[in-house]
């Protein structure tokens, strides 16, 4: 089963060279398969010197902005293609074994199951779990209305603007495009029996200013549940960040 992996990345070539690539090319996928969104020329050049030719297929030019470059994604593909997205700092997924997470190490296998599994249950986005805690993962797979995060998930391409986050919001917009892909397809089809390692709001990044992203957070999430209210609920974490939750079946 043929797939691509896409990795949008902005001012972190040292994070995709020591995370990220290595993680697909330990995990067997073939580097022919892996595609570098770069916001411009100035960092293609930087990327190009920075990373092993080794590790990947090709270094594509598109858009800044997480947003955009997602959207920029979606439409340099082909309909049909089927897409991992992954963030340019994943260390490692890990799957749940008993009551312990254990290191999955067959990157190429899951993805192609992944991908399988979608098209048996006739949808068109898959997911994990976005948390690495294996006090609240389970060894099943959901296809409900539940969270795609945007560190590793992967899509049957199609363009179709309907599917398209919000532009105007840098933040959250995986929890939009999740909302989008339900509305359209009935469900999402959820791993959440597997994780990820990752650093969240690190420095750099396609919208990772931090100053400003308790402010974004916020916009993000009022226009959330006031685009979706049938779907989506306020709420906050411990700290005052604003998030949200959705709910599994909404009518």
């Amino acid at each position: 089963m043929s797939y691509v992996v896409a990795i949008p990345s902005y001012n972190r070539p040292n994070e995709i060279t020591k995370k990220t690539l290595p993680t697909l090319k330990d995990g067997g996928v073939d580097k022919n398969k892996i595609y570098v969104f770069v916001a411009n020329k100035q960092e293609e050049k930087i990327y190009r010197e920075a990373m092993d030719p080794n590790t990947y297929h090709k270094i594509v030019v598109g858009k800044k902005g997480i947003v955009n470059q997602r959207i920029f994604i979606s439409k340099y593909f082909k309909p049909g293609t089927m897409i991992v997205s992954m963030d340019d700092d994943v260390r490692n997924l890990v799957k749940l074994s008993g009551d312990k997470l254990t290191r999955l190490t067959d990157l190429d296998s899951f993805f192609k199951k992944a991908f399988a599994t979608l098209k048996k249950e006739k949808l068109f986005m898959w997911g994990v779990y976005p948390v690495k805690n294996s006090l609240f993962m389970k060894n099943n797979i959901t296809t409900d209305l539940r969270f795609a995060i945007g560190v590793v998930y992967g899509f049957i391409n199609r363009h179709d603007n309907k599917l398209y986050p919000n532009t105007r919001y840098c933040c959250k917009e995986d929890i939009e495009q999740s909302i989008l892909f339900y509305l359209k397809d009935g469900g999402i089809l959820r791993f959440n029996n597997i994780s990820f390692s990752t650093t969240f709001k690190a420095p750099g990044g396609l919208g990772s200013d931090r100053k400003k992203r308790n402010i974004q957070d916020k916009e993000a999430q009022e226009y959330l549940v006031k685009q979706y209210p049938n779907i989506v609920t306020p709420k906050f974490r411990r700290d005052g960040t604003p998030e949200v939750m959705l709910k599994r079946n909404p009518k």
